[in-house]
This record gives structure tokens, C-alpha cells and sequence, in this order.
């Protein structure tokens, strides 16, 4: 796939202003202009505390849920946390079972199987909560589209709160509350949240309803920052004050199961890269795998010789998981080859023998090789389901809605979405959502990479490593900063770790770089000794040398023009 890079431009004036009235220099300028950030969000962005995060009972049904929280405790009622599989689930779990339970409720939680139950609230569930003798479930991170088995609950005896982030459609269940930002009458001011941000601001208006210490919620923040990050929502506003706070206080975290899991990760610096690259495949192997209460127990263990033991688990699954996404990897990349459906306008793969914990990795993979939405369809327990993906630009959730009479279920976001069908509509979904994607998204089959800005050897220096620490941390809205080198002379070239990444030393006049490319070692010869080429890149330092040098991170590479 090729790709079309977009340098930005900048009104020089607007930079200097906001470089001199905020105090930064004219880089860090261009960055937050870059991404968005309005001059009167600037302070907040960068200095955001606590304190700015906005007062809970905006969202509409706060109240509701909190009243129906205090009479559950005060009646001595049995509360069971209905959550989804993933880390954004398994966090918000942990967090609304830890302070309930800190504030003397009787607490219980239900995490579905991915592989037999699928996603969100099903009646057996909660027939067997009922059984447990819950009275209230609060459901996290899903519920919204729970229409018919909130009623359900309700025939059996069972209160229902939803808190959720996902998109809202024209019904809703008739819930006791609905805590869910996106609903179209929620005035609050920000909608952006993951489902562990929502159940944050839920343990937060409990907290000020019993008036506890802010440090009665705030303790679990670390947790709350890995479910934030690794559900990759905009790392902007509240999202980015909650993941700041909770990656410096993960560093001293008093949570003994991410204390084991932080053990076995190895990486130099605990930030949103070593969450989403380190701490989040782990635990989400437990749920793609079928066993996502393993994660739970970790992040609720007190002993730390078993939350050792189960970290452990969770790296073996990990692994595991890692050993079946390569196969089906493999499988979907050779179909989508022999039916040529890299010249389509979407991809739709059914295989019965896929695994449906891993088959959305995969679809994530080939977004990024076809730039074009990806399903992917597998049998479990004679259900058809599917995960999809697709590129930024275009909304999985706005296409599937237009395919919804072939549906049986779904849910999700722009660049994500969960689905069940039947058997025998398998082949029409897949020439209607082939329609739909042709009438709503920009036939390319070119990336645009947008670009921050051009630097040159004179740009590599600790001023340039300072603001690049201060706009931490990265995600979804708040990007790695991608720069432009240009007419780098090629010194040299090896492939790293089985030919898998390529290692150039550049030249720009008298001075050397170091360049890494991760994942291109495929594109080795596109290269010769003596070449120059224009590169786009991350900066960062190599620790591991000694003195510490600047070394490129190479995204993409084009030949100079002469």
C-alpha cells in the first residue's frame, strides 16, 4: 500500500503567540496546534490536575445510579458488576468492586466467556446472578443495547444500571440509570471516556454523596489509566489527566497483582507505550482466550506469592494467543490473495475454525496493510460472530447500522465493532457491506500519513527530547510526533531479528544517525549504499548506548528526489 505523506503548515504569527503566552517553545507550539488543542485548552492540556476533571454528576442518571447504590447498601443488598472481557471491562470491574467493596457492599461480578456467551448481558447470566442473590446489577464498559434483557432482569426480580461509553442508538433499555456520556440529552462536558472512565466517575459521585476523601477513588487511578489507554479513546481533556496521574502513580502502585505483572514486563519506562504493548495484550489474552477471570483475580490478588503465580498464567496465555493470531493471520492473508479481494472496497473473511478471541488483532493487521474496513467471521457454539476494523476516516459502527436487517447483534465504535449473524447471510452481508463501504467512504488505497513537521540535524537536541517528554502521554489524539528528515545518506544497512527490522546508519554531512524500522526488514532492497532518502519519523533516545544517543524511529522511507 502506498502512502501519501501531508507535511502540516502553520501560521508562524499563531505560533509565536502561543509559544510566548504559554511559556513553551515554538515546537511544542506546533504540536498542539497540530493536534488540535485550542489556545484556551493549552494550560489544561499541559498542566492539567485532579481538579479538572469535571464534576460527575453532569452526566446524565448519575443520581439515579448513586441513589440506587445507597439504598442497595443501606438494605444490605447483594450487588453484582456485570462486565465486558477486555482490559477496558476487566479494569472498570476492578475498580467498581474495589471501592463498593471499601464501602461496605456486598459485592459480587460476572464476566461472560468471549468464546460461548459472546459480548454484553445475556439472560442466562442473569438468571445465575439472580441464583447468587443479587437484587442490582451495575452493568461496565456494556449494557447499551441491552433492551430486551433489561426487561428481562426486571421479570426475575433484578435492577438494572447501565454505565457504558459505547455509541447510543435511538432505544435504550429501561434501566433503573443510564450512565453513558453519548447519550444524545447528556449535558456533560466531556463524552470521550473508555467504560473504566465512566465507572471512574461513577466511584467518584459516590465518593461525594458519602462524602469520603478524594483519596477514597483516587487510589485506584493507575488502574483506571491502563483501561483508558489500552482502549485507545483520545488521550485528551479528562482521558489525559486520568492516564498523566495514573501512569506516574502505576510507578509506585499499591495494586499487588500489577506490581507481579509489572515485574515480568520488561521495558525501561512505565508509560502508554508499556501499557499498551506490555500490560494490556496480557490481559486481554485472558479474555481472547476464554478466560478473562484470570485477569480479575490478578488485579485483585493480596498475596503476592499467587499474584506472582498468576501473572505468570497471564504471560503463558499471551503467549499462546500470539502463537494462534499468527496462524490466522497467515490463513486470512492467503484468501484475501487468491480472491483477489485486495481490490474491493472492504474485506469480509469467514472461516468456522478461527478463533473469535484473536480474529479482531487480526482484522486490526490487515487495516493497516488494505487501509479498507476489515471483517472477519468465525463459528462459536453455532453462532456466527465477527470483529471488524477499519481505517481512520471512516465509521465500522455508521456501516454496520446501514447492514443492520442482516444482523443479529451488534456494537461498538467508528474503528471497531463486534457482530452476530446467521449462517445463510453470511454472503448477502458481505455484498451489502461491500455496497454500503461504496457509498460512504473515499475509494483509496493510499495511507496518508500526516506529518507534524520538518526538522534538520540542527533540531536533534535535548530541547527537542524535553518537549517531546512534556506532551506525555501518547494515544489516540495525541500521537507520537512524526517528523520529517530529509536527503539522509544511506552508510549502511543490516536487518535485525530474522530480517523482521531494518537498521541504517545515515549521514547528514558530517554527522551519523542511527535508523530503526520496525517491521520493514521486507523492504530491504528497496535500498542500496549511498542512497539518499527522506524519512519520516519519531525521535527518541537510545538508552542503550553509552554516552545516550538521538536515534530515528523510521515510519515510512522514500528515495530523495534528486
Amino acid at each position: 500500500m502506498q502512502s501519501v505523506w501531508n507535511v502540516k503548515k502553520y501560521d508562524e504569527k499563531i505560533i509565536a503567540k502561543i509559544a510566548k503566552e504559554n511559556n513553551v517553545s515554538e515546537m511544542i507550539a506546533k504540536l498542539l496546534v497540530a493536534r488540535g488543542i485550542q489556545e484556551k485548552e493549552i494550560n489544561n492540556f499541559l498542566y492539567g490536575t485532579i481538579q479538572d476533571i469535571h464534576d460527575p454528576f453532569l452526566i446524565k442518571d448519575m443520581k439515579k445510579l448513586v441513589d440506587r447504590v445507597k439504598i442497595a447498601i443501606t438494605n444490605k443488598e447483594r450487588i453484582c458488576i456485570y462486565g465486558d472481557y477486555d482490559v477496558d471491562g476487566i479494569t472498570s470491574i476492578t475498580i467498581l468492586y474495589q471501592f463498593l467493596t471499601s464501602i461496605g457492599a456486598d459485592v459480587i461480578y460476572y464476566l461472560p466467556d468471549r468464546l460461548i456467551e459472546g459480548y454484553g448481558v445475556n439472560n442466562t447470566a442473569l438468571d445465575g446472578i439472580k441464583q447468587r442473590g443479587a437484587s442490582l446489577v451495575i452493568t461496565v464498559d456494556c449494557g447499551i443495547t441491552a433492551i430486551n434483557e433489561t426487561e428481562y432482569a426486571k421479570s426475575i426480580g433484578l435492577d438494572m444500571c447501565i454505565t457504558d461509553h459505547h455509541e447510543c442508538s435511538e432505544n435504550l433499555p429501561n434501566a433503573i440509570a443510564i450512565v453513558n456520556p453519548k447519550q444524545k440529552d447528556d449535558t456533560s462536558f466531556f463524552k470521550m471516556h473508555a467504560g473504566v472512565g465512566v465507572a471512574f466517575k461513577c466511584i467518584m459521585a459516590i465518593a461525594k454523596e458519602y462524602e469520603l476523601a478524594d483519596s477514597s477513588y483516587l487510589q485506584y487511578i493507575d488502574i483506571v489509566a491502563i483501561g483508558t489507554i489500552s482502549d485507545i479513546v483520545p488521550l485528551v481533556d479528562e482521558n489525559r489527566v486520568i492516564s498523566k496521574i495514573g501512569l506516574d502513580e502505576m510507578k509506585h502502585t499499591n495494586n499487588i497483582g500489577l506490581k507481579a505483572l509489572l515485574k515480568i514486563l520488561n521495558f525501561n519506562e512505565v508509560d502508554s507505550t508499556m501499557v499498551s504493548f506490555g500490560i494490556a495484550p496480557r490481559i486481554n489474552a485472558c479474555g481472547r482466550m476464554g478466560k478473562a477471570g484470570v485477569a480479575v483475580e490478578l488485579l485483585l490478588e493480596k498475596d503476592e506469592n499467587k499474584a506472582e503465580q498468576i501473572a505468570r498464567k497471564l504471560d503463558m496465555l499471551n503467549a499462546k494467543r500470539q502463537q494462534v493470531e499468527k496462524a490466522i493471520f497467515e490463513e486470512a492473508l492467503n484468501e484475501i490473495v487468491s480472491k483477489k479481494l485486495d481490490e474491493s472496497a472492504s474485506i469480509v473473511l469467514y472461516n468456522p475454525n478461527w478463533h473469535n478471541g484473536v480474529i479482531g488483532i487480526v482484522a486490526s493487521r490487515l487495516v493497516g496493510i488494505y487501509y479498507k474496513p476489515v471483517i472477519l467471521l468465525t463459528k462459536e457454539q453455532n453462532v456466527i460472530r465477527g470483529s471488524g476494523r477499519c481505517q481512520v476516516g471512516a465509521s465500522l459502527y455508521d456501516i454496520l447500522t446501514r447492514c443492520k436487517d442482516l444482523l443479529l447483534q451488534f456494537g461498538g465504535h467508528e474503528l471497531a465493532a463486534g457482530l452476530s449473524i446467521a449462517e445463510e447471510n453470511i454472503e448477502k452481508f458481505r455484498e451489502e457491506f461491500e455496497k454500503v463501504v461504496k457509498e460512504t467512504t473515499p475509494d483509496t488505497t493510499e495511507q496518508m500519513i500526516e506529518i507534524d513537521t520538518q526538522i534538520t540535524v540542527k533540531d536533534l537536541n535535548l530541547q527537542l527530547l524535553k518537549d517531546i517528554y512534556q506532551l506525555k502521554p501518547y494515544g489516540q489524539s495525541n500521537r507520537l510526533p512524526l517528523f520529517l528528515y530529509k536527503d539522509l545518506k544511506i552508510d549502511s544497512i543490516r536487518t535485525l531479528k530474522e530480517d523482521k527490522h531494518l537498521k541504517l546508519t545515515l549521514r547528514d554531512g558530517k554527522f551519523l544517525l542511527e535508523g530503526l524500522a520496525f517491521s520493514q526488514g521486507n523492504r530491504r532492497d528497496e535500498l542500496r549504499i549511498g542512497d539518499k532518502v527522506d524519512v519520516v519519523c519519531n525521535v527518541e533516545l537510545n538508552s542503550y548506548h553509552s554516552p545516550k544517543t538521538i536515534q530515528l524511529v523510521i515510519q515510512d522511507f522514500k528515495k530523495s528526489i534528486e
